[in-house]
């Protein structure tokens, strides 16, 4: 799965200090005309809908006490324009009482 398929989460993983950890892999070069950052854009929505959608506390009871974390795993490094994209996602992320994180991955 990857970030194309904005209507599947690509990874749910538990990390060492128990929270939920769902990761996009984004396998896209970052483009100059905004075409990268609308599908992650989308993907990120799927992935909080799927948040408040109540699922994971279902199925993962240490996310209500530990908490949730959204990552992407990025194969480009962010151009200027993704970086200030990343950078209000997390704030919007951070707002909804969630973390969020992104790593390069060449």
């Amino acid at each position: 799965m990857s970030v194309e398929q904005t209507d599947k989460i690509d990874f749910i993983s538990i990390t060492p200090n128990q929270k939920v950890q769902l990761t996009i892999s984004d396998h896209l070069e970052w483009d100059e005309n905004g075409d990268h950052i609308l599908i992650l854009q989308k993907k990120l929505n799927a992935y909080l809908d799927f948040i408040e959608s109540g699922q994971i506390p279902k199925n993962y009871s240490s996310a209500r006490e530990k908490g949730i974390i959204i990552s992407i795993s990025i194969k480009f490094f962010p151009n200027e324009f993704a970086l200030n994209f990343l950078k209000e996602a997390e704030k919007i992320i951070s707002s909804a009482g969630y973390e969020f994180s992104w790593e390069y991955h060449p």
